[in-house]
C-alpha cells in the first residue's frame, strides 16, 4: 500500500468518545511535555472549576508590546470557556486575543470579525496571544481594523493553556471560534452582535466549521457571513491526499505538516513511535520538534534538505494506519454543508496545501447543499498569497453581508 500521508485534513483526534468520556463530565488537563505544554504566565492557568456555560469571558489583560496591532486602540489577551473538542460536551478553557478599532464607535457598536488563524504548531508558546502573528496576518487584521471591525482571535484549545492542541479537529475549531465571539460580546467595548467569521488554512476549516455548527451550537450569535481562504476539505470518497506532492524526491518543507500530524496521533497513543512512520534519517528532527512552532519545524526540514522519500517510510506501521483512519473518520467532516448565511471561499489556483481542487469541490458541494457561495479563484497564487489578495473581494462581501444586501452567487466557478 502506497503511503498517503494526509496533511492538515487528516490531523483529527483519535479517541473512543463513548468509552473514554461517558463518565467524565470535566476534563482537567495538567501540563504535559507530550503536548508541548510549557508555563507561559499565570494568565493562562485556570485553577478554579471550569464553567459549564461555553463562551464566558473569564479574564483579560493588555497585550504585550511587540505583538500588538498598530490599527487597534485597545487590545487584550483573553481567557474564555468553551466546549472540549475531544468529546463535544465537557467544558474547557481557551485563550485568545481581542482588538478594538480606533475612531468613534458607530451606531449600534463595532461589528465583530472572528479570525481563525492558520497552523502555528502544537506547543503552548505558539499561541498567537503569546507569540504574536506573522506579518501577513498582522497586515490582514489591520486592514479589518481600519474598516471599523473589532476582532477576536481564539488561540484554539491546547495552545497557551494546558492540554493537547488537536489541530484540524472540526468540532474543536468550530466551538472555539463561536465561543470566542460570545466572549468578545461580553467585553464591554461596544461590540455589536453582527458577526463576520473569517479564517485561513486551519483557520479556513475553523471558519467553515463554525458556520456549519452555528445554527445548532450558537443560535444566539447573529452571524452575517463567513470568509474562508485556503479552506481544508476532504470530499467523501476522496482518493487523492490533501497535499499534492509533485515530486517526493525533492526536499520539501511541507514535511513539517506530517511531523505535526504524527505528534497529534502520539498524544493519544504514546506507544506510537517515530519509527512507525519515519526513516532513521528523520527521527532525530522529529523528536526535536515536539515543543517547536511550525515555522521552526519548516526551517529545520529545509536545513536538513529532507524530501518525503528521505523522511517517510514507504509503508508506515499498521498501528499508525489504523490511528490515522480512525482520526479521519471521526473528526474530519463538517456537520452540514448547508449554511444559513452567505459564504466566501477564496482559493489560490496553485495551492497544494491543501489542494486547490478540493477547495473547488467544497464550493461545488456547498452550492449543491443550498449554501449561497461567493467563490474567488486567484490564478498564479499559492496557499499563503490568497490571504492578502482576497481582501479586495472579502471586504466588499462583508459590507454587503452586514447590511443584508444581495451578494453575487458564483457557484459556477471552475478550476482551470
Amino acid at each position: 500500500m502506497k503511503l498517503k500521508m494526509l496533511v492538515a485534513s487528516s490531523l483529527y483526534l483519535l479517541l473512543d468518545l463513548q468509552s473514554s468520556f461517558a463518565n467524565s463530565p470535566v476534563i482537567q488537563y495538567k501540563s504535559n511535555p507530550l503536548y508541548g505544554d510549557k508555563k507561559l504566565s499565570n494568565f493562562y492557568e485556570w485553577n478554579e472549576k471550569i464553567p459549564t456555560q461555553p463562551g464566558l469571558l473569564l479574564r483579560t489583560e493588555p497585550l504585550n508590546e511587540g505583538i500588538r496591532l498598530k490599527e487597534a486602540s485597545d487590545q487584550y489577551r483573553i481567557l474564555f470557556s468553551s466546549t472540549n473538542g475531544l468529546d463535544s460536551k465537557s467544558p474547557t478553557i481557551v485563550s485568545g486575543s481581542l482588538f478594538i478599532p480606533k475612531g468613534e464607535v458607530p451606531k449600534g457598536g463595532w461589528p465583530l470579525l472572528v479570525w481563525g488563524h492558520g497552523t502555528v504548531g502544537l506547543a503552548d508558546q505558539c499561541a498567537p496571544s503569546w507569540s504574536g502573528r506573522v506579518y501577513r496576518n498582522a497586515h490582514y487584521l489591520n486592514q479589518w481594523l481600519k474598516q471599523g471591525y473589532a476582532i477576536v482571535e481564539p488561540d484554539y484549545q491546547g495552545l497557551g493553556v494546558a492540554g493537547p492542541h488537536l489541530l484540524i479537529n472540526v468540532p474543536q475549531l468550530s466551538f472555539n471560534i463561536l465561543d470566542s465571539a460570545r466572549a468578545a460580546l461580553q467585553a464591554k467595548h461596544n461590540i455589536s452582535n453582527r458577526i463576520i467569521i473569517a479564517g485561513q488554512s486551519q483557520g479556513g476549516a475553523a471558519a467553515f466549521g463554525a458556520a456549519s455548527y452555528s445554527a445548532t451550537y450558537a443560535p444566539d450569535l447573529n452571524i452575517k457571513g463567513t470568509i474562508a481562504t485556503g479552506v481544508i476539505y476532504k470530499p467523501k470518497q476522496a482518493d487523492r491526499p490533501t497535499l499534492n506532492i509533485t515530486n517526493r524526491n525533492v526536499p520539501n518543507p511541507a514535511l513539517a505538516y506530517q511531523i505535526l500530524g504524527f505528534h497529534v496521533l502520539q498524544q493519544y497513543d504514546p506507544s506510537l513511535t517515530a519509527a512507525d512512520v519515519f526513516t532513521p534519517k528523520a527521527i532525530d528532527l522529529v523528536e526535536h520538534s515536539r515543543a517547536q512552532c511550525a515555522a521552526d519545524i519548516f526551517a529545520d526540514v529545509s536545513f536538513e534538505k529532507l524530501s518525503f522519500n528521505d523522511a517517510l517510510l514507504a509503508e508506515p506501521s499498521g498501528k499508525y494506519q489504523k490511528l490515522l483512519a480512525k482520526f479521519d473518520q471521526q473528526y474530519s467532516a463538517y456537520p452540514t454543508l448547508k449554511i444559513s448565511h452567505p459564504v466566501f471561499i477564496g482559493t489560490g489556483a496553485d495551492d497544494r496545501t491543501p489542494d486547490a481542487r478540493n477547495q473547488m469541490q467544497l464550493v461545488k458541494d456547498a452550492c449543491a447543499a443550498g449554501t449561497q457561495v461567493q467563490a474567488h479563484l486567484y490564478h498564479g497564487l499559492g496557499h499563503s498569497e490568497a490571504v492578502p489578495r482576497s481582501l479586495k473581494d472579502a471586504i466588499p462581501f462583508a459590507q454587503l453581508a452586514l447590511s443584508d444586501q444581495a451578494i453575487p452567487n458564483t457557484c459556477s466557478i471552475n478550476l482551470k
